[in-house]
């Protein structure tokens, strides 16, 4: 355990950095990335083995199986005119029983967790516990780090501020993986509070 006075002065000193940074700027902190990784292999990967998760990712793969690229570049600029206004697309991932399920998850975090998002083997949204500005995430790395890299992968974003909650996270994003086929069928990505993430590591 780290004495209390170390954690502190590290967070004290984490904080500090970030602070004078602008919203456009990340960084990477080697502490955060080990107390992500800590706190992916104590809870988030059990969440991925629950079958909410993995029976929406595989049903909704089945509804896309035949998108092609121009019907997902409509889907996503369709989604992005809904947003600020709501529709059915959105209406229908965010009302979903997986979109319920992840903000209950998210909420028995007590602000740890900042948003969980998961993702189809195209990158379109399955399930979301906060409205995404994207309906596509295939062409960013939560997605292309993680999908197409194998079952272990692992990808963790730098810190940054977020805009909406003004508060800085980073973001975690893993594979979800079939426990039947061991194949990857999906992704997901969850926001995590930097400083939340420094206080667990020391406690």
């Amino acid at each position: 355990m780290i004495p209390t006075r170390v954690r502190r002065t590290a967070l004290a000193v984490f904080l500090g950095v970030v602070s004078s940074l602008s919203p456009l700027q990340a960084r990477f902190d080697p502490e955060i990335d080990a107390a992500a990784r800590r706190y992916v292999d104590d809870h988030v990967r059990h969440w991925l083995t629950e079958r909410i998760i993995i029976e929406s990712v595989l049903a909704q793969n089945l509804r896309h199986a035949d998108l092609d690229q121009q019907r997902v570049d409509a889907l996503d600029k369709l989604w992005s005119k809904q947003s600020a206004r709501g529709g059915p697309l959105i209406d229908e991932v965010l009302g979903n029983s997986l979109s319920m399920h992840l903000r209950r998850i998210e909420r028995r975090t007590n602000g740890l967790v900042t948003e969980i998002l998961v993702m189809d083997k195209l990158g379109l949204n399955v399930g979301l516990s906060n409205l995404t500005s994207d309906y596509w995430q295939g062409d960013e790395d939560k997605w292309r780090k993680t999908f197409l890299v194998g079952p272990e992968a692992i990808f963790i974003d730098e810190v940054d501020l977020d805009e909406s909650s003004q508060r800085y996270q980073t973001q975690v994003s893993l594979p979800v993986v079939d426990p039947a086929t061991g194949n990857v069928i999906g992704a997901v990505t969850v926001g995590i509070d930097a400083e939340g993430l420094l206080l667990l590591q020391g406690s």
